[in-house]
């Protein structure tokens, strides 16, 4: 037997074929065949016997959902997800613009508000799912927009693509003859769409002859690129000015002050990278505010303007300086933004222990019950009333008046006409001295450590005083003064944000007002010695009349001197008298 292996030698990946005069292999059966069969050159078994590896692998999967994050449509769905989830915020009250409305909610809805608070929707901005769609949108166009503007870069940059072999199957074209070479007629063409800016590119094929290109319009896709950049901008500002910003509420009566320090802030809200000692020393007061509202009409007791009249000062050795606080019209002080939200009624309480001596006196703010004619309700608080501690609830009318069936106390208007208040009062443990802390608009402790006076009930109007049937004190209806809820907000991303949003307008008007043509130009020798030249235009969208006014060009109507076309009309004209007198 000869020493030479029964196989012969084949190209890697190439398939090997038994020919009729080679022989089996001892114990090769059928079974072992077809399986050499179905398994491709080059592709061996696993060791042990076990399948072949299946599936993308890890890798493989990584890549297509990066493929699927970064696809458009992906960032299509993300953005919509983005409104979808902004609409609650929109809808409800937040807990960063309006607490006490939210508190309000919670009175009004016992049942649904705990059900929306576990999903953040009075928080709606700051939810943990909110910012995981953010985080999702700004990665997705991130890896969408920039690898397009990367090869929009190189685009712009390469030469305009060569003549196709057929211009006259473009969607415009146009043929003519004329006396000029074709050297002559494609120079005429490249110096007539340098004039309209296009990039020229001239070549020659073997089949196509010579031929010029030019095309412009890329400042429509730079529109569309620049639009798509801003977004990332605008959400790229949005996610900074949240990490480095703070926003804070507070409430201020008439004639308080506020000083920009986390003590003073019934609510504050900062950045996960804010640092509370950079707080600007800012503080203003409260002078006077004054709400106006329709008198007459179906529009009666609706508010038509909002003043906040205040002084502030930049540091606290700044000139004082005064400020017309507005809906709309914030006030800039310290590198933070002073928005009016809301206002109510303080009214002014003096109450008096057992002993005679004045155990508080302060104007109380009120929180509205409901906000058509802003019936108001509040608590005061006397923990140094002696012998035993004094607290009472009030409601405030702002213009009191008789129900329909006179069995009722209403508010008419929603201004302080004349304001009543009624009084229910408490005597006991406020609870204070345990050092828990409380809200200072409810009372805590009722019917265990707080007990109500018999007989503790009275109507008060402005003036009047109210003697404990006990004997344990009193207290004294001075007046209304009205608050304002103010929002402090701090955003170092406000003005990156408007640039990002002034772009995206800039870019979104380029995008819909440029398109991209293309034009091309080819000569050749044609019959009895003129140049048969060939225009082709190419327009994305809808075809335009410049292709047409190019072809006029080209025929040199458009671009012959004045007085040339003045020469050639008289002539014509003289011709055409001379021939009809003949």
């Amino acid at each position: 037997m000869s020493d030479t292996p029964n196989t012969t030698d084949t190209a890697p990946g190439a398939v090997r074929t038994r020919t009729e005069g080679e022989a089996r292999t001892e114990g090769e059966t059928d079974e072992t065949l077809e399986a050499a069969a179905a398994t491709p050159a080059g592709l061996t078994a696993p060791e042990g016997g076990g399948p072949a590896p299946k599936g993308l692998g890890v890798v493989g999967w990584l890549r297509w959902g990066w493929r699927q994050l970064t696809s458009m449509r992906t960032a299509l769905v993300l953005l919509f997800l983005v409104a979808l989830g902004a609409v609650p915020g929109s809808i409800l009250p937040q807990r960063g613009q309006a607490p006490e409305r939210v508190a309000e909610y919670f009175e009004q809805h016992k049942t649904l508000a705990p059900w929306l608070d576990r999903f953040s929707l009075f928080d709606v901005f700051a939810a943990p799912w909110f910012a995981a769609i953010y985080i999702l949108l700004f990665v997705s166009l991130a890896g969408c927009v920039l690898p397009r503007a990367f090869h929009h870069y190189r685009a712009m940059r390469s030469r305009p693509p060569a003549a196709p072999r057929n211009l006259l199957r473009l969607p415009q074209s146009a043929t003519y003859e004329t006396d000029a070479t074709p050297d002559e007629a494609l120079t005429q063409a490249r110096a007539l769409l340098r004039r309209r800016r296009f990039r020229v590119d001239e070549g020659e094929t073997p089949k196509a002859g010579r031929w010029v290109a030019a095309e412009k319009g890329y400042l429509g896709e730079t529109g569309n690129l620049v639009f798509h950049l801003a977004l990332l901008g605008l959400l790229f500002a949005l996610g900074v000015g949240n990490a480095f910003g703070y926003r804070g509420n507070v409430l201020v009566t008439e004639g308080k002050s506020f000083a920009n320090s986390l003590a003073q802030y019934d609510q504050f809200t900062p950045g996960r990278q804010f640092d509370s000692s950079e707080l600007a020393p800012f503080s203003f007061r409260l002078d006077d505010f004054t709400a106006t509202y329709e008198t007459q009409g179906t529009r009666r007791g609706q508010a038509t303007d909002y003043l906040a009249k205040v002084h502030y000062r930049e540091t606290p050795t700044s000139p004082e300086k005064s400020y017309d606080l507005r809906v709309n019209h914030p006030l800039n002080v310290g590198g933070a933004k002073v928005y009016l939200l809301n206002h109510g009624y303080s009214p002014v309480f003096t109450v008096r222990d057992a002993k005679g001596n004045v155990a508080y006196q302060d104007a109380v703010p009120f929180l509205p019950m409901e906000q058509r004619n802003y019936t108001s309700e509040g608590v005061i608080k006397a923990p140094d009333a002696e012998p035993e501690q004094l607290a009472f609830y009030a409601i405030l009318w702002p213009s009191a008046a008789s129900s329909e069936d006179g069995k009722q106390i209403i508010s008419a208007f929603p201004a302080a006409l004349r304001p009543v208040v009624t009084i229910t009062a408490f005597k006991g443990d406020i609870g204070l001295d345990a050092g828990t802390p409380q809200s200072v608009y409810r009372l805590e402790g009722l019917g265990k450590t707080l007990q109500p006076v018999k007989g503790g009930q009275k109507l008060l109007e402005p003036g009047q005083t109210f003697q404990l049937p006990d004997g344990s004190g009193s207290i004294t209806f001075e007046g209304v003064r009205e608050w304002a809820s103010l929002s402090v907000n701090h955003d170092p991303g406000r003005m990156p944000a408007l640039a990002a949003a002034i772009l995206a307008v800039v870019g979104l008007i380029a995008s819909f007002m440029v398109r991209r043509r293309r034009v091309w130009v080819r000569a050749r020798p044609g019959t009895g010695g003129r140049t048969v030249v060939e225009v082709g235009g190419l327009t994305l969208g809808h075809p335009t009349s410049e292709f047409d006014e190019i072809v006029t060009a080209l025929r040199g109507t458009e671009d012959a001197p004045k007085d040339d076309r003045k020469k050639d009309a008289s002539g014509g004209a003289d011709a055409s008298a001379t021939e009809a007198k003949e």
